[in-house]
């Protein structure tokens, strides 16, 4: 009996042995299975929540523009690069159009002297055209050029790498990178502390629309450039998550005047184009960038006459139903003393809202010829320092400098205050200036607690308050 059933046993162990190998093996596929199904649940959960951003730095850029308006305007140019170069806390300079002025001869020579000038700024420069540098080289007082050519020569003399002008390195990404758009190497963008910044060619008047009969190439082919290269950045901002985007151009697109999308507008016959908006394509496209980006979208563009304050800080824009886009922020500048002054921006994302403008002033200060000859032995002392204005009678040369530390107009402190959606009407933060005298840029930023409630926030409020807030640093 032991034998049979040691026997029978022998048998079915001989027989359920691979039903049993194939059971652990299908065990074991099950249980890798559930592991990657765990490990992919688990990629997808990490995905589904990114890692918090890392607390951004402040920012500090300058913008100037309309300083080369006659060939006096060299010099001033030069001053003026100086001046910014000895800013400690700026980063980059933007020149928002017109190397020239209106009438001047659009001469080779003339370019070529001036982009040496722009050559030797210690700081990056971002050069945008305007109008007077190639729209208005048709004028006869201007030589009667034609303005393509114009416009295709300061394309290869001041754009023609991925750097822009001045003695400092820094990249930036053009728009002839991509092969269909290979001509427009004007249009930029580029990214610095959590802020994407893009450069349009939109210049005054009007965005060059032509009203002549025939097809409007030149401005038919950069309309459809801009518009590309405006979505392609902020999508690009997006995805980085950038907090926010600046868009700068030297045409004033005219806010004021936006035109909804008529259906049956082909049906009336207009008797000229001459009240053809130039820029309403731009607009458009700038309504649909703010509502890609969702964050902070701020568009700094020339105005047309000097404004009172020396900029104007708004919500103009419109979308086709007539609402304001709120999360869309204007500066419109309109310096008093372009050739000796420029549009300090100053950026922290952790301020609300993130950004605060004041007009700097270039000036010379008299050096008085007692204080020379004991200067030569002393170390030199920046021209961005606290240097009284005033000084003692005596010929002397002139020192180029930066503005004294005098609250005043020309330094005129504003912070960026958004509009409420339910409002059409202008909100401004009062001036911050200093009664103590000391610098309007050493008083903490106030923070806007009546954000619009429909905006996504820009980044998690601090946790310490808003009287502890620490601004950017002033010049040393």
């Amino acid at each position: 009996m032991r034998r049979i059933s040691f026997s029978v046993k022998a048998a079915d162990a001989a027989i359920d042995w691979p039903g049993a190998r194939r059971m652990v093996r299908g065990r074991v596929i099950v249980t890798g299975l559930g592991a990657l199904f765990l490990l992919a649940g688990g990629w997808q959960y990490a995905r589904a929540e990114p890692p918090p951003l890392a607390p951004s730095t402040p920012l500090t850029f300058a913008i100037a523009s309309n300083v080369l308006d006659k060939p006096s305007g060299e010099t001033a140019l030069q001053h003026l690069l100086d001046a910014i170069g000895q800013e400690r806390n700026t980063s980059f300079i933007v020149y928002d159009g017109n190397l020239k002025g209106e009438t001047e001869p659009c001469r080779d020579s003339l370019y070529d002297t001036r982009q040496r000038i722009f050559d030797s700024s210690r700081k990056p420069v971002v050069l945008l055209p305007g109008g007077n540098d190639w729209a208005s080289c048709a004028l006869a007082q201007a030589g009667s050029y034609d303005p393509v050519e114009r416009l295709d020569f300061i394309r290869q003399l001041f754009f023609g790498d991925s750097s822009p002008l001045g003695q400092t390195p820094m990249t930036v990404i053009r728009e002839s990178d991509v092969a269909r758009f290979r001509p427009f190497r004007e249009n930029v963008r580029w990214q610095a502390n959590g802020v994407a910044f893009i450069g349009l060619n939109a210049p005054a008047p009007n965005n060059h629309y032509l009203t002549a009969g025939g097809r409007n190439g030149e401005f038919e082919d950069r309309s459809v450039a801009n518009a590309f290269w405006l979505e392609h950045a902020v999508e690009t901002a997006r995805r980085s998550e950038m907090r926010a985007v600046v868009v700068i151009l030297q045409g004033d697109p005219d806010f004021a005047r936006y035109e909804r999308r008529d259906r049956f507008a082909w049906l009336r016959f207009s008797r000229s184009d001459a009240s053809r908006d130039g820029f309403l394509e731009l607009k458009r496209s700038l309504v649909k960038a703010a509502e890609l980006f969702r964050g902070p979208v701020i568009v700094i563009h020339e105005s047309d006459t000097p404004i009172p304050r020396g900029f104007r800080i708004d919500q103009p824009l419109r979308n086709d139903k007539g609402t304001v886009v709120a999360n869309l922020t204007r500066i419109a500048i309109g310096l008093k003393k372009p050739q000796s002054q420029w549009l300090e921006v100053e950026s922290d994302l952790a301020w609300r809202p993130p950004f605060r403008v004041r007009v700097r002033d270039v000036i010379v200060r008299p050096a008085a010829s007692s204080q020379a000859s004991a200067s030569a032995s002393a170390p030199t002392v920046p021209a961005s320092s606290s240097i009284p204005s005033s000084s003692s009678s005596g010929s002397s040369p002139s020192i180029p400098g930066v503005e004294t530390d005098t609250p005043g107009p020309s330094s005129f402190f504003q912070q960026m205050q958004p509009v409420q959606p339910t409002q059409q009407t202008q909100h401004f933060a009062p001036a911050r200036e200093s009664d103590t005298g000391t610098s309007a840029s050493s008083v903490p930023p106030i923070l806007n607690l009546n954000s619009p409630a429909n905006l996504p926030p820009i980044l998690p409020v601090p946790s310490t308050p808003a009287s502890s807030a620490s601004s950017p640093g002033t010049s040393q």
